[in-house]
């Protein structure tokens, strides 16, 4: 993978993530995140929610291959790119990976100073790097 777009990917401050609801087709929802290598890390905040057990846990129990999406755009198209991940994502509550995922993401987002990150954590350990950016 381009490390160009690795770089652009780990910096971004939002993606998109989609899951798969079985016999519904995919979800998406936009979330913060932080990569270590070849994993990416997310979790559950402490920002109202409309209910504790949120669809993307149930879908990525139900089929945990994911995918991850960060894009650009500018009115400027030789600015436009994307990135995509996809990857095998497990739901942690408790161990290694939940100490990891919050220690990433309040390193990243200020706002975790305040926010709450006793949710469970997801982590995407990345099978494919894909990436598109204007060449013209």
């Amino acid at each position: 993978m381009d490390e160009t777009a690795r770089s652009r990917f780990a910096e971004a401050r939002s993606a998109v993530l989609a899951t798969v609801a079985p016999g519904q087709g995919p979800h998406l929802v936009p979330i913060v995140f932080a990569c270590e290598g070849d994993v990416i890390y997310t979790a559950v905040d402490g920002k109202p929610k409309s209910t504790s057990r949120l669809r993307r846990l149930a879908n990525i129990e139900a089929e945990p291959q994911v995918s991850v999406l960060v894009d650009h755009y500018d009115d400027d198209w030789q600015y436009l790119w994307w990135v995509r991940v996809d990857g095998v994502a497990t739901i942690h509550t408790s161990g290694l990976e939940v100490d990891r995922a919050r220690t990433l993401l309040r390193a990243k987002y200020d706002q975790y100073r305040s926010v709450s990150l006793e949710g469970p954590a997801i982590a995407i350990a990345v099978t494919r790097w894909s990436s598109w950016s204007y060449s013209g």
